[in-house]
């Protein structure tokens, strides 16, 4: 009698006859996705920027974004907010991307679906951006038509190598498949890396030019040398001038403004008699005036970093906005960045003859970086960030508050928030060691513009000292400070405050940064041994 052997069983896991293999599907999702965003990229680069659809939804969550995610994103994060969120939308597409190969395994409609959905996500956060134009939608529809094509040739050629031929073989061999996936990680790539090439090149001779020209330009005015007395450093403070790769950045942009110095332009209108075009070349060719300038950000809690201080040079803002000839009721200089970022500032505080706001160019003696607004920004002394120190700047209107609100002032953060009288410990750091005997505390004290005339520390709640002050600068600058105490063995924790030049000292009373600026007195905790 004779027996016929029972088919092996199929492994779990394991394409049906006629099905994808998961794990070959997932794959096949994820370079279809890689490939579209890659092309969407590329012409995004060549067209318009700012289209690109992996960039343009991120923008989209920035700007929805409730105020506490926002805040918890920058506490928790700090400067490395925006990687952050970019990581996880490339978490999330993965997941999509490997869902949409997976749900085609056997025809490919579900996995098109998907793919498509996908594309029309991105094409419709470049639609509804602030920044869109002309020429925007070529990124979101190129990025579209890759994904369908791309992810369709790819599904073919597997389902082909996966389909039960007559002799028992795949129909296709599997380096069809390779050379298919293989070409899609390509294109994605040598699209992706066409973007930095693109970009890169054009914004760093741009800078370079515009560095060689400010050293050539004789300065109307130049800030004074900053005295060795300004800073202890043998004591743990901070530098007194701080460099460009270590000043602070806070903004809303995913990907930064590529105008090159040749070709930026800003118009100045509104509420004036005179509407003014500035070119690059306009400002160079009017008196150029250097300052020493702290600047900080609202959203600092107390004892926070995003506080610098840098050389800035530029032109007087308001000798310009007296050329336009602002009207009476214009309460507002409303600036635009090149991203649509817009910032309002109190015309009275920009229009105060020593107040010193400038059409920024160079920094530290070069041309601005990119992160940092190149080619032209805008810095109001005294003010916080939010409201005075708009990037990348394309425009000035003047108006009023309640004709336009600014991008943070639609969020319900303060109209006017000029910086409060703050102080930091910068040494010993938090839970840090120290060494018995006699410890130096150090940190920086801050008021723009008011200056700083005097700051206080006390040690284990005892009784208030007046700690020794650098040499003072400018009303502009922050101030740095250091004292000693002769501590013992054990946990210790120390507490400053600071009082202005007019006499008034910082508050105890805790608030937090938003909407106008935090309060209370910092304190570490340190340990000594």
């Amino acid at each position: 009698m004779s027996t016929t052997a029972a088919p092996p069983e199929q492994p779990v896991g394991s394409a049906r006859p006629g099905a994808i293999p998961r794990v070959v599907a997932a794959l096949l999702g994820v370079l279809g996705v890689g490939l579209a965003l890659g092309v969407g990229h590329l012409v995004a680069a060549l067209a318009a920027p700012s289209s690109s659809p992996f960039l343009a939804v991120g923008d989209t969550v920035i700007r929805f974004s409730p105020q506490f995610l926002t805040e918890f994103a920058k506490n928790t994060f700090g400067t490395a907010d925006k990687p952050v969120l970019l990581a996880g939308m490339g978490v999330v597409i993965l997941g999509i991307a490997a869902a949409a190969g997976i749900a085609a395994r056997r025809r490919p409609a579900p996995g098109l679906l998907i793919v498509v959905a996908m594309g029309v996500l991105g094409l419709l956060a470049v639609w509804f951006s602030p920044t869109f134009g002309s020429l925007s939608l070529l990124a979101p529809t190129a990025s579209l038509v890759a994904g369908v094509v791309g992810f369709g040739l790819l599904h073919r050629v597997a389902s082909r190598v996966y389909a039960p031929a007559p002799s028992g073989g795949p129909a296709v061999s599997r380096r069809g498949l390779l050379i298919g996936s293989s070409a899609a990680v390509g294109v994605g790539a040598l699209a992706s890396a066409g973007v930095g090439v693109l970009r890169g090149d054009g914004i760093a001779g741009s800078r370079a030019a515009v560095t060689a020209r400010l050293a050539q330009i004789p300065l109307a005015e130049t800030a004074p040398p900053i005295p060795a007395a300004a800073a202890f450093p043998e004591s743990g403070s901070v530098p007194f001038i701080t460099s460009n790769a270590d000043f602070y950045r806070v903004d809303t942009a995913l990907q930064l403004p590529t105008t090159t110095a040749e070709s930026w332009s800003c118009r100045i209108g509104g509420m004036v008699d005179n509407p003014i075009t500035l070119t690059f070349e306009d400002l160079l060719s009017r008196p150029l005036v250097e300052r020493t300038i702290t600047m900080t950000c609202v959203s600092n809690e107390v004892g926070g970093p995003y506080i610098s201080t840098a050389n800035f040079i530029g032109v007087e803002l308001r000798d310009v906005l007296m050329e336009a000839g602002v009207q009476p009721g214009a309460t507002q200089v409303l600036s635009t960045s090149r991203d649509a970022w817009t910032a309002g500032s109190p015309t009275d505080v920009i229009m105060e003859p020593d107040r010193g706001a400038l059409i920024a160019v160079g920094m530290n003696g070069e041309a601005l970086p990119p992160e940092h607004g190149f080619p032209v920004r805008l810095i109001v002394p005294g003010l916080y960030g939010f409201l005075s120190a708009t990037k990348w700047l394309e425009s000035i209107e003047l108006t009023t508050f309640e004709a336009e609100q600014g991008y943070w002032l639609q969020r319900g953060w303060g109209q006017f928030a000029p910086i409060k009288t703050q102080s930091r410990i910068d040494s010993p750091k938090p839970f840090g060691r120290a060494t018995a005997g006699v410890v130096t505390i150090a940190g920086i004290a801050w008021s723009q513009p008011i200056g700083i005339s005097k700051v206080e520390v006390r040690m284990d709640q005892g009784p208030w000292r007046e700690a020794e002050l650098a040499a003072e600068v400018n009303d502009s600058t922050w101030r740095v400070w250091r004292i000693d105490y002769e501590l013992g063995p054990g946990s210790h924790t120390v507490q400053c405050r600071a009082t202005d030049s007019d006499g008034v000292t910082q508050t105890a009373e805790r608030a937090m940064p938003i909407p106008d600026g935090a309060t209370g007195w910092p304190g570490t905790i340190f340990t000594v041994a």
